[in-house]
């Protein structure tokens, strides 16, 4: 390459002194834009269910996340009340299921308890339903504790089935006739019951 064709590619290269303001103006300001967009967006620092069992009539009001921490004597309140009222029998309810079923309450601005249909189901449970109704799935997420069947008295079964949809976080599953609506976190999916 001659000099004189170097120094005219380095002459495109050049950055003017505005060129150079306006790259740090750009810098500046995409340092900042994330800080604002976090601090928009930011984590609660704790996370609440109020849930009404509405086979056993008991109730429970509770922060089960704190400081970014799940709370293990709430955890353990949550697995009661969830539990299969046919046995007894209660098993860990995934977490994911409860911050699934908070952003859910938190999306809906409700302040009013979920009441728990079908919360934990046992084997045994599951296939006695089954045998009543062969829609019942066979492998239920029920029995993983991954899964819940509920209702809030006064809400729209259907606005709450759009609001879980649009949250796209798992299985919803409408039941109009039965007023309830199935939320899992399993795949994403949805049906009418």
């Amino acid at each position: 390459m001659t000099e004189k064709n170097h120094n005219k590619n380095i002459s495109h290269c050049t950055v003017s002194r505005r060129d150079l303001l306006a790259l740090g103006l750009l810098t500046a300001a995409s340092a900042v834009l994330p800080v604002n967009a976090f601090a928009a967006q930011k984590e609660p620092s704790c996370k609440e269910l109020n849930l009404y069992n509405a086979n056993t009539h008991e109730h429970l009001n509770t922060v089960y996340w704190k400081d970014g921490l799940y709370l293990p004597d709430e955890l353990e309140k949550i697995k009661h009340i969830f539990r299969d009222f046919h046995t007894g029998t209660e098993k860990d309810i995934d977490k994911n299921l409860l911050d699934l079923l908070c952003e859910l309450k938190d999306e809906l601005k409700c302040k009013d308890p979920y009441h728990i249909v079908s919360g934990y189901r046992t084997p045994k449970t599951n296939a006695r339903l089954r045998k009543r109704n062969k829609r019942a799935a066979k492998k239920s997420l029920h029995m993983f504790g991954k899964a819940v069947d509920i209702r809030i008295p006064g809400y729209s079964l259907k606005g709450m089935r759009r609001v879980a949809m649009k949250i796209h976080a798992g299985g919803v599953g409408y039941y109009p006739t039965s007023k309830f609506l199935h939320l899992d976190v399993g795949e994403v999916r949805y049906w009418r019951g």
